[in-house]
C-alpha cells in the first residue's frame, strides 16, 4: 500500500522531475520558465508538472492565459512525515536490538567474551 509521502517520493525519483520541483521551491513559475532552465521541451515540462500535481506536490493558478506553478506544501509535509515515520521504525528497530544484545550480554557475559576472542583474526 503505497502512502501520500511515498508517492511523492516517487515522483521526485526522476532527475528532471526533482530539478523542476526545486526549481518551484525557489519561486512559482510557468511552464515556458521552467523550459528555459532545463535540457526538455515544454511538452515535457508540462507531463512532469502533471505527475507532481498527481503526486500532490505541486499546484497550479491562472494567471491571464498561462498558468504558474508552485510548490504545495501539504505535499512536502506528507514526505517530511513519512521520513519521520520511517526513521522512527528503523529507530525503534534498532534500538530493540542493541537492548537485546545487552541482554544477552549481561546474561552470559563469559560466553559473549570468549565468542569476540575467536572472531578476532
Amino acid at each position: 500500500m503505497e502512502t501520500y509521502g511515498s508517492g511523492g517520493i516517487a515522483a521526485l525519483g526522476d532527475p528532471t522531475r526533482r530539478a523542476i520541483f526545486e526549481s518551484l521551491a525557489r519561486k512559482p513559475k510557468p511552464v515556458g520558465e521552467l523550459a528555459a532552465e532545463l535540457p526538455v521541451s515544454r511538452p515535457a515540462v508540462s507531463q512532469h508538472l502533471r505527475v507532481l500535481k498527481e503526486a500532490g506536490l505541486a499546484t497550479d493558478r491562472a494567471d491571464g492565459t498561462r498558468r504558474i506553478y508552485q510548490i504545495r506544501q501539504q505535499g512536502v509535509q506528507a514526505i517530511h512525515g513519512y521520513l519521520d515515520q520511517m526513521w522512527g521504525q528503523a529507530m525503534a528497530g534498532f534500538q530493540a536490538e542493541a537492548e537485546r544484545a545487552a541482554s544477552q550480554a549481561s546474561a552470559d557475559p563469559q560466553n559473549t567474551i570468549s565468542n569476540h576472542r575467536q572472531e578476532e583474526p
